[in-house]
């Protein structure tokens, strides 16, 4: 189960992409601010298994002398799920605050009596990403990467710079990111519109769904869909995906401080 929730996170955050009508592009931040907050739960099945929570710090940081957006990502089981197998897993990134785009990553993973944690620097000039071990005598590791990869929290902001409604029904666009010293590609394809009932109301929102590479967890290559909203913030307010041993399902449980408005109604 501990290994289902950690894919989920890292399925859900990790989908920097480039977008296919202007692939040579770097999106600028029109989307989220300092400050922002966003909570979400985590069903299995009928069980309330598990709650994230992501937060831009109030403040600009500095990482790589670049001024950046401190984004935290934290994840953790609850309930019964928490008793059989306890999971407290933080995700931090410096997201460069021009062009969103990482310059350093942290990890920090407590998995049932596994811990590990993890740093990633990024030289988006050489385009090169150095990990660092903190947790095993601090061996460094230097990998080469494609341009403007995200990591998995600042592809979660790059996803909300896309302007969807460019894009036509069943158009899909590549996904390049860096997690645990390997290159992901997938691909993203829009399904279309559709009006979901939430618990703050209903709001118009884009079906999305992540093409999948092969893995042992999925019932086929498009068994995660997630619904982001029609607006300026195309925040994700739901997902559902299906497993082979059952389904997750996440919906939006509290925001605040966000750059633009809710458009429920």
């Amino acid at each position: 189960m501990k290994k289902v929730l950690v894919s989920f996170a890292f399925l859900l955050s990790g989908m920097g992409f480039k977008s296919s009508f202007d692939t040579n592009s770097i999106k600028e931040n029109m989307n989220f601010t300092t400050g922002e907050h966003i909570e979400y739960r985590v069903h299995y099945g009928f069980v309330n298994a598990a709650e994230a929570f992501v937060d831009v710090d109030d403040k600009l940081q500095n990482a790589n002398g670049r001024p950046c957006y401190k984004v935290v990502v934290a994840g953790r089981t609850t309930g019964v799920t928490d008793w059989v197998t306890r999971v407290r897993d933080t995700w931090v990134s410096y997201i460069d605050a021009e062009v969103v785009r990482p310059q350093v990553f942290y990890m920090k993973k407590q998995e049932g009596g596994y811990k590990t944690e993890d740093k990633v620097i990024f030289n988006h000039d050489n385009n090169t990403a150095k990990s660092v071990e903190l947790d095993d005598d601090h061996e460094k590791k230097t990998f080469k990467v494609p341009d403007n990869v995200q990591d998995i929290v600042s592809g979660y902001y790059y996803l909300r710079s896309v302007n969807f409604n460019k894009m036509k029904v069943g158009e899909s666009v590549p996904v390049t990111f860096f997690f645990d010293n390997e290159i992901y590609n997938m691909r993203m394809r829009l399904k279309g519109k559709e009006t979901i009932d939430t618990k703050f109301g209903k709001i118009n929102t884009f079906k999305i769904t992540p093409m999948l590479p092969k893995n042992n967890f999925f019932t086929e290559e498009e068994s995660v869909t997630m619904w982001v909203t029609d607006d300026a913030n195309k925040i994700p307010v739901r997902a559902q995906i299906e497993l082979k041993i059952g389904s997750i399902s996440l919906d939006l449980k509290k925001y605040s401080g966000l750059k633009n408005d809710m458009k429920f109604f």
